[in-house]
């Protein structure tokens, strides 16, 4: 598993808890130390589950509301705890996050991943869905965007048959 999805994955177990514990943010420190030991022994750098962590609380009360206005017909108390939390973290990403470290499809498709491991038979329709409007409302940015080659001596080399084997590949988040 990728270190920035095994990331996103213990930020989303964290929200989890933290959600279902009734919310008291001064768990959070004990929750993270846990799931990091429990489901990331030796995960190098824990420095992108804290920055998640940290924009999710600083933009909560905002990220709740927009999820409110994305799915009018489904009260934030309604919506199941795990979909919840995929949503605040996609939504962070997606609005609030870095956009040249995390393209917005990026988080999109991660969020929609997390949804399929950790929910319903439905969370990742749903959470396709939600984004996918949120997406839509702020202009769909990086639509257009290629995907970034490496450069050679004489420009950017597209993949050919011929040189389809040495193309660069794509890196995953």
């Amino acid at each position: 598993m990728a270190s920035r999805h095994l990331s996103r994955s213990i930020a989303m177990q964290s929200l989890y808890e933290w959600d279902f514990r009734g919310k008291n943010k001064e768990l959070m420190p004990e929750i993270i130390e846990h799931n990091l030991k429990e489901f990331a022994p030796g995960i190098e750098d824990t420095k992108f589950v804290s920055t998640l962590l940290d924009g999710v609380f600083e933009h909560l009360v905002e990220l709740d509301k927009i999820i409110e206005k994305a799915a009018p017909q489904w009260p934030m108390d309604q919506i199941a705890i795990v979909d919840r939390n995929v949503l605040r973290l996609g939504i962070y990403e997606l609005l609030f996050g870095n956009r040249e470290e995390v393209p917005p499809k990026v988080a999109i498709n991660e969020s929609i991943e997390l949804a399929k491991t950790f929910g319903g038979d439905a969370s990742g329709k749903f959470v396709n869905g939600v984004l996918g409007t949120i997406y839509r409302e702020i202009g769909e940015p990086g639509k257009d965007d290629a995907p970034k080659r490496k450069m050679g001596e004489e420009g950017e080399v597209a993949p050919t048959p011929e040189n389809v084997e040495s193309a660069p590949e794509e890196k995953k988040e």
